[in-house]
């Protein structure tokens, strides 16, 4: 936390980082590969859209 300047804005970069960390932290070993390969791609596209 040395990084910020305060912790308001620590607690907002971690909830911010929550939210993205787990729209790309799928569970591969709970699903097939062919199913993980369309979830990563829709993950990149609503990252794409949010951050456009």
């Amino acid at each position: 936390m040395g990084e910020f300047k305060s912790v308001h804005r620590a607690q907002r970069f971690l909830g911010a980082h929550a939210a993205v960390s787990n729209l790309f932290n799928l569970g591969t070993h709970l699903v097939r590969a062919e199913y993980y390969r369309n979830l990563r791609v829709s993950a990149v596209e609503e990252w794409r859209m949010a951050v456009a």
